[in-house]
């Protein structure tokens, strides 16, 4: 037996793999997705959403991805993985994720493949859109200046292609590399901690699509939560999880306070 047959859930209420079907549509969230979906349909080019470690900004991509229709949009979504990309790999990359086939090894080819693949998306009657998550990691001036060569690229509606780019606060120093890029921002985001509310509404709605019953986890255990994950949702899981597991080796048909400020002092973390 596991804490998922011993609380009667279907599934982990709190993993932190993103999946839709948890996603949690706080004021913020729902106001970002129809900022960033307007920017996208006027063409206005570069868009930026930044905010903290786990803050929800790779959920947000997910959704904002889930929202482009693709007989409207060509979408796609980059994640970087590492700091020492290079601007050719890089283009390489963008060019793959747009529908370009046999990817040249020239910079000038690629760049060429690139703008032709835009042409070909825009007479579709679609718009090209590329989000790209962890943008922090590209610490690279050329590579800055590759982005502002592709947002360069216009019809008279607007861009060929809009840029999206999700990381945490110190993107601004990154895009900064180059001052023509960061003045051609459009869009700006900041994503926030949930709040106590939303907090508890977040916990609330991942444990009912997991199928848990009403009253698991007490009012004081919402409350402790919270002040040990100052409302960032990627903690709220990890506190939350381990509590379930805890619960259930101890044979507990609640989660507690108590429950919750022992995990989080196993994790290591500052409550309130």
């Amino acid at each position: 037996m596991d804490y998922l047959e011993f609380y009667k859930l279907r599934e982990h209420p709190f993993s932190n793999i993103v999946d839709s079907r948890f996603y949690y549509n706080s004021h913020q969230h729902s106001q970002a997705v129809v900022k960033l979906k307007h920017a996208i349909d006027a063409r206005r080019g570069l868009s930026v959403v930044v905010g903290d470690i786990g803050a929800g900004k790779t959920t947000l991509a997910r959704k904002l991805l889930e929202e482009l229709d693709e007989n409207s949009y060509e979408a796609a979504l980059l994640v970087i993985i590492h700091s020492s990309v290079s601007s050719e790999w890089l283009l390489k990359k963008l060019a793959l994720q747009l529908g370009v086939k046999e990817v040249k090894e020239s910079k000038v080819e690629v760049l060429g493949q690139i703008y032709g693949r835009l042409a070909e998306i825009y007479e579709q009657g679609r718009i090209a859109v590329v989000l790209m998550d962890e943008v922090q990691m590209l610490k690279s001036r050329e590579i800055m200046e590759e982005f502002r060569g592709l947002l360069n690229m216009e019809f008279a509606e607007g861009k060929m292609v809009n840029l999206v780019l999700f990381g945490l606060t110190d993107m601004e120093d990154i895009l900064s590399l180059d001052e023509p890029l960061k003045q051609r921002v459009s869009m700006r985001i900041r994503l926030s901690a949930l709040s106590e509310e939303e907090a508890k509404s977040y916990m609330l709605h991942r444990l009912e699509v997991a199928g848990a019953r009403n009253g698991l986890f007490t009012p004081a255990a919402f409350h402790a939560v919270y002040n040990c994950s100052k409302g960032l949702p990627r903690l709220i899981n990890t506190i939350c999880d381990n509590a379930l597991l805890d619960g259930f080796l101890f044979k507990s048909d609640v989660i507690d306070e108590q429950v919750i400020r022992a995990v989080a002092t196993d994790l290591g973390l500052n409550c309130a």
